[in-house]
């Protein structure tokens, strides 16, 4: 009798190794075989490391490598690499730029779960992108230097012609930024070409230096450098934040604004995990990260943080909005840089 008990102990604490032996091969199977994805964004690198932290948090099987550039030079390389895209996803990338023929012929139609969340304004009508963000200009004010050098607070982008401002401001270069196309183009609809050219050469009097970086022109001045960087709000709000003396001051002609879209690259070899991250991109857990980030997310259900707020940014954002014609402002996109740079670029 106790043969067979001690033949039975055995075979039990042998079929447990066996199916933990089985376990563990599994589990380490399941890690070889996690799936890596190549994100390319266009987010600025704090708020990009920001957000890919809690989408690896939402994703531990999937390893997301994101390439970080600015816009203009972003949407360069993925024309250069049309052929033989090296990434799977675009993320938060100017929607000017993602319709592009030559960046959206490359994108294949996805809606991910929950996108009817999202309004239809916000997505395109073939599903090539969605847009789950955006950022708006603001100017980024150094209160100390201002006043040092007895100068009035700027309230609008006509202010900045101002002779009193000359070698104050700085702003980005709309060949290489985002935020540096969307101001300039902004302008040009709003005045009209003949009349938005002749303004932008009055303004090019005061530039002291076209900055490559959307961000750059307000971190320059927060470092006392120039008083009035043209930038964009999340860049003043997080500044003022961080004890800058800085104002926000949000142009009276309205600001120029930018959406942020995301989309499936079609030769993409890993679509299932890049599906599930664009899936994520849409979440509630997404929108929250946003929020803590972005003058505008499209995503409802959030609340804007007491940083913006206190920054001055109002609790209708549309109401500061200039209503820019992105489909136009896209089209016109290489046209107006390439006439911008024969005019004003050093």
């Amino acid at each position: 009798m106790r043969k067979a008990e001690g033949t039975s102990i055995m075979k039990t604490s042998f079929m447990r190794s066996l199916f933990g032996a089985a376990a563990m091969a599994l589990a380490l199977t399941g890690y070889a075989e996690a799936e890596t994805i190549t994100v390319y964004t266009a987010y600025e690198e704090d708020e990009a490391q920001a957000f890919l932290a809690e989408a690896k948090k939402a994703l531990p099987d999937i390893d997301v490598q994101m390439l970080r550039l600015s816009t203009g030079d972003l949407a360069a390389r993925i024309i250069a690499e049309s052929d033989n895209p090296q990434h799977d996803v675009l993320w938060g990338f100017a929607v000017t730029s993602m319709v592009n023929p030559k960046i959206l012929e490359g994108l294949e139609a996805y809606a991910p779960k929950g996108i009817e969340a999202i309004p239809a304004r916000f997505r395109d009508a073939d599903n090539k992108w969605f847009a789950v963000t955006g950022y708006m200009a603001a100017f980024c004010v150094n209160t100390e230097r201002l006043a040092s050098k007895g100068l009035k607070m700027p309230t609008s982008w006509a202010d900045l012609t101002d002779p009193s401002y000359k070698g104050e401001v700085v702003m980005p270069n709309p060949a290489s930024s985002g935020t540096g196309y969307i101001q300039i183009d902004s302008l040009l609809q709003l005045m009209g070409e003949e009349k938005g050219w002749a303004f932008l050469g009055e303004l090019d009097k005061n530039i002291a230096q076209y900055i490559k970086s959307g961000s750059k022109p307000c971190n320059t001045t927060a470092a006392g450098e120039y008083t009035i960087g043209a930038s964009f709000a999340l860049r003043a709000v997080k500044n003022i934040d961080e004890g800058y003396p800085l104002a926000m001051v949000i142009p009276s002609e309205g600001a120029g604004n930018e959406l942020e879209a995301n989309g499936l690259v079609a030769a993409s070899k890993n679509k299932d995990a890049a599906k599930r991250f664009l899936d994520w991109t849409v979440s509630q857990e997404a929108a929250n990260a946003y929020f803590q980030w972005k003058a505008i997310v499209t995503i409802p259900g959030g609340t804007m943080p007491e940083k913006f707020t206190k920054a001055g940014m109002p609790a209708d954002v549309a109401s500061i909005l200039f209503p820019v014609d992105f489909m136009a402002a896209a089209s016109e996109r290489t046209r107006i840089i390439e006439e911008w740079q024969k005019k004003f670029e050093r």
